[in-house]
């Protein structure tokens, strides 16, 4: 699976597959825990090759981490992965199968896109204003940290459609939604006394990961348009 892989991808693979297996060990933590960390790890550094296995290890990834955010009371995160990012796994995998490039050798790149000025517009309006509206339903199910839920899974929502139209700016929200993501987790950690620590390291890797693959699909829909 690492054939084609550049070093970076590597090291990066490799690090966060270490932390993650020392905090299994070291802190007692779960099982299931280790296992959404590590395929969605796989899942984001395929997606930033324009992969279309990424949506292989999301289906795991998504279904392991709807549970997980449900047990701390991240109603907004399980709701997300459960009722969006599961299904539209598979919605990716008809999509991306549908605008391969035409001289791709694996068979799995697909053709990035760029957002024009009004594309952006549009963004920030739906941002905005989902984000308020689905605070105060989180609030009102008695959900935890909605404020901070309610913008990670908007931005969320955004940035994996923009993924499966395959758009390189899905990158920049997924960098706001990482960090917005870590912040959730560390406080809900803190607050719980949870043992879920590899939460962290895979939001952590997702965020070294989002601004990677933001590089790598500006250097990808460059090439693509002077071919």
């Amino acid at each position: 699976m690492v054939k084609g892989w550049t070093m970076f991808e590597k090291i990066w693979i490799t690090v966060f597959t270490a932390i993650n297996i020392y905090l299994f060990f070291a802190f007692d933590d779960s099982l299931l825990g280790l296992i959404s960390s590590m395929t969605g790890m796989l899942c984001v550094v395929l997606v930033a090759k324009g992969k279309i296995s990424n949506f292989y290890f999301g289906i795991v990834q998504a279904g392991t981490y709807a549970y997980i955010s449900y047990t701390y009371g991240l109603y907004g995160e399980s709701m997300l992965n459960a009722l969006f990012y599961f299904p539209l796994q598979f919605v990716g995998l008809y999509l991306w199968n549908k605008n391969k490039t035409k001289n791709s050798v694996s068979g799995e790149d697909v053709v990035a896109k760029k957002l024009t000025a009004k594309g952006w517009i549009s963004v920030v309006v739906i941002a905005v204003v989902a984000s308020v509206a689905y605070a105060q339903l989180l609030h009102s199910i008695g959900g935890q940290q909605v404020r901070l839920d309610s913008v990670a899974v908007v931005l969320s929502v955004i940035a994996q459609i923009l993924m499966l139209r395959r758009y390189a700016e899905q990158w920049i929200l997924w960098i706001l939604v990482n960090i917005l993501s870590i912040a959730l987790w560390v406080i809900a950690l803190t607050q719980t006394g949870g043992n879920d620590w590899t939460m962290m390291v895979m939001w952590t890797a997702f965020l070294f990961n989002s601004v990677y693959g933001y590089i790598n699909w500006m250097k990808i829909s460059k090439k693509q348009a002077v071919n």
